[in-house]
């Protein structure tokens, strides 16, 4: 599907970035609130590391 196939391309994105933020650190952290948006940014840290 279209949107699926959207919604797989946005995730590999913020993966993506997600990795090539956390290389410029030694250790880098996450800040979570328990709102949608840390929800979020914690489902794509899982993915990426």
């Amino acid at each position: 599907m279209k949107i699926n196939s959207h919604l797989k391309q946005l995730e590999d994105e913020g993966i993506y970035i997600m990795r090539e933020v956390a290389a410029q650190f030694e250790r880098p952290v996450l800040l979570f609130s328990g709102g949608k948006d840390s929800i979020i940014m914690v489902h794509l840290a899982l993915k990426a590391f």
